[in-house]
């Protein structure tokens, strides 16, 4: 029997979330290296890093765009949590992003009225040019 007492937390592993973080947000090693003005070599052996320094961290947070804490406080278990649990049926994250809140056929005739008062609006342009012509 072991007699280690075992965390019930699992052990924090910065650059592990930083490689996680990478794969769900679709950014290869080498993207990440150029967004960072290094090399692909130097984003493996970060990735393999239990600890991170804050700077790099900071570097890391704005080339993925997302804020340091996000990084900081990753959890695999409670994104997939997150997406189980909102994006089906009519969950709210699947409301807000995925359904038109909006008749797409009512925005297309708002941009041909625009179009067309423009073009009114020309013509009437040209015509007043034209009989000051006269």
């Amino acid at each position: 029997m072991n007699t280690e007492s075992i965390s019930p937390e699992k052990e924090e592993h910065q650059g592990k979330k930083i490689k996680r973080i990478r794969e769900l947000l679709g950014v290869k090693q080498e993207d990440l290296a150029e967004r960072l003005h290094t090399n692909q070599q130097s984003i493996s052996r970060l990735e393999s890093r239990k600890e991170i320094d804050d700077d790099i961290l900071l570097n890391i947070s704005q080339a993925l765009k997302m804020p340091v804490e996000a990084i900081k406080n990753f959890s695999e278990d409670a994104a997939i949590n997150i997406v189980a649990n909102t994006f089906q049926d009519e969950a709210i994250g699947y409301a807000n992003h995925y359904k038109c809140t909006f008749n797409p056929l009512d925005k297309v005739i708002e941009l041909y009225e625009r179009i067309i008062k423009e073009k009114e609006d020309k013509i009437k342009i040209l015509e007043e040019k034209l009989k000051n012509r006269d």
